[in-house]
């Protein structure tokens, strides 16, 4: 019955954009369970508070987690949109598909160190991981926002090459001028971000030793680029629907 819905268009998951995958195939099944996988990884090293202040320093550590979690669901939907959008199966999906695990897998504990140290550093004292003293010398903040930055950098960067495969075979997928114009969004977007990985990468690695960790506030560039993005992509979005539903409409009328 919902294959027969799927089929008819009737879960089409997006307005004005068809989703040309149907039934879960093995790539996203395989990508759900590595995602889960991360996750677990990120609460692996909880330990059951013994006393209650061990229970706020617990505390703690959930608030991390939180938003490491929120970051790897965004990672993760990002991927459901992709995949639903297009339904691609070929060997360089499944190779870009494959690259992008390997990184989320491989940044899991870089992630949850810096979110880690950041709530620290907010609320003051102990964490999950001990005292923030302990945790990071002044003199490797700058190489721990270059890990993260080139983590962040390689996600973003594979989406990129995704979303340009994706509209690389517009024709054979059949895009609507809507489509591929949100297509060619995704890819300016993603290369955006993954330049902005580069870019506080290299900040944080000229800036002097104690000053590195404020390179991590270029990262409030998102919502400037998003900001901008979104008045411009905007209207080009309402002036091709209008243009599309104009078309429609002298076509019912012909």
């Amino acid at each position: 019955m919902i294959r027969e819905h799927v089929q008819k268009g009737l879960l089409a998951g997006e307005k004005n954009f068809r989703w040309r995958a149907t039934e879960i195939t093995r790539l996203e099944g395989f990508t759900d369970a590595v995602f889960a996988f991360a996750v677990t990884l990120l609460v692996v090293s909880l330990e059951v508070p013994k006393t209650f202040s061990e229970l706020l320093i617990a505390m703690k550590g959930f608030i991390a987690f939180a938003v490491c979690f929120a970051l790897l669901v965004q990672v993760w939907y990002e991927h459901y949109t992709f995949s639903r959008r297009y339904g691609l199966q070929t060997a360089y999906t499944v190779f870009l598909n494959s690259v992008l695990l390997f990184v989320v897998l491989f940044y899991v504990y870089p992630l949850k160190f810096i979110f880690t140290l950041l709530v620290a550093q907010v609320t003051g004292g102990a964490t999950v991981a001990g005292n923030v003293d302990d945790m990071i010398r002044a003199d490797q903040s700058a190489n721990l926002m270059v890990i993260y930055s080139l983590g962040f950098t390689a996600v973003f960067g594979v989406f990129a090459l995704l979303y340009a495969y994706a509209y690389s075979k517009r024709t054979l997928l059949e895009l609507t001028e809507y489509e591929a114009l949100l297509t060619r969004k995704s890819i300016v977007e993603h290369v955006s971000m993954a330049a902005l990985g580069i870019v506080i990468a290299i900040t944080a690695k000229l800036l002097p030793t104690r000053f590195a960790g404020a390179a991590g506030y270029l990262f409030s560039l998102i919502g400037v680029y998003h900001t901008i993005a979104g008045t411009i992509y905007g209207r080009k979005e309402k002036a091709v629907l209008a243009k599309m539903n104009a078309g429609q409409q002298n076509t019912a009328i012909s």
